[in-house]
């Protein structure tokens, strides 16, 4: 008897071990990482704008609709909260990408304003926060890369026999990508010219 439950058990150790269930949580909790880091280096972009737009403002201060486009974009942007029960919501998903796609067309009307003040241009300040937010860009494209990466793994985990079995006994679920309209536009970073202000 003993050796028909031993041998009981140590099937159903494989079959488990086998379904999937570790794999599945593995591959929630790196989506749910690489979704941190998409968040962290969007906070890191907010929080470089109202230095960027006090230095603008201080030498382009007529730029009055472009300046407040960019500061009521950022409160849109960082208002929406960021939780990981948003990853397996389209709808809240669709939001917050929205508000960060507008944050991002707002910040490249500021860009593009700029080019109008060589002063402002070839202030110190100004160069270092542009460059930080160059940077930022491209660090958000790799972050939001990797997230992507993450989702496709763990949505091909949970639609792959036998751990599709699991994922329907335990309720996980297909989780939404990152998508945005015309993502080439919005993940190329900003253009920054250092080049000194002809005369």
């Amino acid at each position: 008897m003993k050796s028909i439950v031993a041998a009981l058990m140590l099937v159903a150790s494989l079959l488990l071990g086998g379904c999937g269930y570790n794999t599945i949580q593995t591959q929630d909790e790196a989506v749910k990482a690489s979704w941190s880091e998409v968040v962290n280096q969007y906070q890191r972009r907010a929080d470089l704008i109202p230095n960027l737009v006090n230095t603008v403002k201080g030498f382009a201060a007529q730029e009055e609709k472009v300046l407040v486009g960019v500061t009521e974009a950022r409160a849109r942007a960082t208002s929406i909260q960021v939780t990981p029960e948003l990853l397996n919501n389209p709808q809240a998903l669709q939001k917050f990408q929205a508000a960060q796609g507008d944050l991002t067309t707002a910040l490249k009307s500021l860009l593009m304003v700029t080019e109008n003040y060589p002063q402002l241009k070839s202030d110190q300040n100004f160069r270092d926060l542009q460059a930080q937010l160059e940077g930022t860009e491209n660090r958000i494209t790799v972050a939001r890369n990797r997230y992507i990466a993450a989702v496709q793994e763990y949505n091909g985990t949970i639609r792959k026999f036998p751990s599709n079995l699991t994922a329907m006994v335990f309720s996980y679920e297909v989780k939404p990508n990152f998508t945005v309209e015309n993502e080439a536009a919005i993940s190329a970073a900003p253009t920054v010219d250092f080049a000194p202000p002809s005369n």
